[in-house]
Parts: structure tokens; sequence; C-alpha cells
């Protein structure tokens, strides 16, 4: 059985820096250019993992498009993208500062296009599970795809997740709660949290449990927390050397959900996000390596 992934497909433009960013001015790098988009990332990771992902997404009619569907397939990541005639395949500039810590400038480009009967009703029928980037939510033209696609999930019988991704985008926190209604485990870090609820606090989740059945919170360096109505389990964080914090959230989502899948415990699901997540920052990129 499959899992489905619904997000961006992405070019990645990764520039890694040493010093402050000079407005006007020039400042060394090191710039790679990488396959990413916060759903290609999770299902890459996902893939990794052992799984058998389905990425649906909306591309461009593109060399980005083209070159993503071709590594994300060596992958392991079935890839069902529907072309977009009108517009280009997701850019993303990421600015990595000496700290590993990226800044992103996206333009969703084909991504805002995506629409309900992008979702084949076929893939629903072999899969278990429905995780949906936030990003798709976080865009009013996409926005009704999302939640139809969520809908669309229960009603076959699979439960679903939701990563909220970019706090600064939640700018109607009570409308972003009503359309993850129903979802069976939303993925905050801590600043989405606080978006949500007023709150860094991962406790403070439990005033989103009315809405959705439990909150996985990524808390940073101090790991990650599980908060549902039987209370909250906290996992620290697994250590490691920070190149490159992109996709570092797209990773754990993908560890914790392979392990959901497999029927683990929540602290079980949590330990296995982070280690993937601290796998995750030790190289540039936002996916795995080809092992």
């Amino acid at each position: 059985m499959s899992i489905v992934v619904v997000g961006d497909v992405a070019l990645d433009v990764v520039a890694t820096h040493t010093g402050s960013v000079v407005h006007g001015g020039d400042v060394r790098a090191s710039i790679a250019l990488t396959t990413g988009g916060a759903g290609a990332n999770t299902a890459a990771w996902l893939a990794y993992s052992g799984t058998e992902p389905v990425l649906v997404a909306r591309v461009g009619d593109d060399v980005a498009g083209r070159r993503a569907s071709e590594e994300l397939t060596t992958a392991g990541v079935r890839c069902a993208f529907n072309i977009d005639p009108t517009a280009a395949t997701c850019c993303v500039v990421v600015l990595v500062d000496g700290d590993g810590q990226r800044s992103m400038l996206p333009d969703r480009g084909a991504g805002k296009n995506l629409v309900p009967a992008d979702l084949d009703p076929a893939l629903l029928a072999d899969a278990r599970h429905l995780h949906l980037s936030g990003y798709v939510l976080l865009d009013e033209s996409s926005r009704d795809a999302g939640v139809a696609m969520l809908a669309a999930a229960r009603a076959a019988g699979l439960t679903t997740s939701v990563d909220p991704q970019a706090a600064a985008l939640i700018t109607d926190p009570a409308l972003f709660v009503e359309e993850v209604r129903g979802v069976d485990l939303l993925l905050p870090n801590l600043d989405e949290l606080s978006a949500l609820t007023g709150s860094r606090e991962p406790a403070s989740a439990v005033r989103l449990l009315d809405a959705v059945g439990a909150v996985a919170v990524t808390t940073g360096a101090a790991g990650a927390s599980w908060v549902s109505r039987d209370g909250v389990v906290s996992v620290p964080s697994t250590p490691s050397e920070c190149v490159d914090s992109t996709g570092a959230g797209d990773a754990f989502d993908a560890g914790l959900l392979a392990a959901l899948l497999d029927g683990r415990s929540p602290e079980e699901c949590l330990r296995a996000g982070t280690r993937l997540g601290a796998e995750a920052v030790t190289q540039v990129g936002a996916q795995p390596r080809r092992r």
C-alpha cells in the first residue's frame, strides 16, 4: 500500500554564503541546483525510508519539471505529475548562512494552479495515507484543491496529515484550522505552532485537538513532541552537524510517517523523525543522497 503526498516540486537554487548578505553589494557563495519542493522532499525521504510514495503535483512543461520527474523516479517515488502549459515549474532561491540556517525566496509557479482533479481517485484506492504540504493551503489559488483532496482521502478511508510549512504565511490562523479540521495529524514547528495557538510551548497544541487527532511538534534543538488526548510525549533531538537546514522538516515528516504507518508508538515515531531530520541537515540540498 502506498502513501500519497500532495505538494510542490521545485528547482532549488541553493546559495551557501559565509558572510552577511550586503544589500546592493556582492557576497561570495557556493551555489548548487537541486530538486526540491516540500512535497517532493517528503516523498523522496519516504522512499528513502522504504515506503512507496506517490507524489501528486503540478509542474511546468520545462527542463526543471522533467529533471525532477527523472530524479524522483530514480529515488523510488512514483510521480503523478500534471503538466501545466501556462506556468513554469516552481523555483526556490535558498540562502544558507554560515550556521546552516536557510532563508527562502519561493516562486510556486505551476504549483499555484493545483486543482482538485489533479488527484486521480484511483491513487486513493491503493493508498493508506495522504500527506499534504501546507503551502497548498496557504496560497489562495490552490487552497480549494488542498481542502478537496483531504476530503477525498478521508472519504476513501485514508488517514491524513498536514505540515503547515510556513508560519509567516499563516495570516488567518482560524481559517487554517478550519481547513485542516478532521486531519489525523498536524506537523508544525514551533513558529507555526505559535502562529496557530499564540504559544511556542508544545503543550499549547492541545488547543488544536478539537480540530485534529494529534499534533507532532518539532522543537528545534530540543527535539520533538507528540500531543494528543493521551498527553504529551517528548524526545530529544538527534545530534548532527548542520550544513543546510533546508528540508529538515520535510525529512522529519517522512521519518515519522513511515514509522506511524508501520504501527510504531508516538515516541518511536518522533525518534524516527528526528533521526531523519538530523541526517537531512548534514548535506546541501533538501533530498537524500542516493544510496
